[in-house]
């Protein structure tokens, strides 16, 4: 997930993140899961650049990969997994990227090849995994144990962006 520059999200009520993960990770995933399936259909295969891009970064299949270009990101319905995508900044209105499993979420205006890359990192991250079940426990850990923008899987993402446009 790549932020857009900006203010930081605002999370309402505060939510003890560590204790309450092993409670929310299965909505959590439900909720990627459904969310991931519905972009497969309906997303974008990537242009000849970011096969490119998805390739240089370690993707395997960078084909699977579908690209939706949004209005808005997905954001979870259930109010504590929202509360808590906003605590962490995982989610909100500074977000420009998400990526669940195969598909990725872009922001309208924000597509650039530095953002491709960065998701695209999070696909290899999947892959690596094996599956968004096995992923998003694993990427939520460390975003609670380290906070979003000191999480390995992020710095790892933004040690693989490429700028070129």
């Amino acid at each position: 997930m790549q932020p857009v520059a900006g203010s930081a999200p605002s999370s309402g009520d505060v939510i003890d993140l560590a204790a309450e993960l092993p409670r929310l990770l299965p909505k959590a995933i439900a909720w990627a899961e459904q969310e991931s399936a519905a972009a497969l259909e309906v997303g974008a295969p990537l242009t000849e650049t970011g096969l490119r891009l998805a390739r240089s970064v370690g993707v395997q299949f960078p084909e699977r990969i579908r690209l939706v270009e949004a209005a808005s990101l997905p954001f979870p319905p259930d109010p504590e997994l929202g509360a808590a995508a906003l605590q962490t900044g995982l989610l909100g209105p500074t977000t420009a990227g998400l990526t669940l499993g195969y598909a990725i979420f872009i922001l309208k205006g924000h597509g650039s090849n530095r953002l491709i890359s960065h998701e695209c990192r999070h696909v290899h991250q999947h892959e690596v995994a094996g599956s968004i079940a096995t992923f998003l426990p694993l990427y939520l850990q460390q975003i609670v144990s380290y906070g979003y923008h000191q999480a390995p899987y992020e710095i790892d993402a933004r040690e693989h962006e490429i700028d070129p446009d």
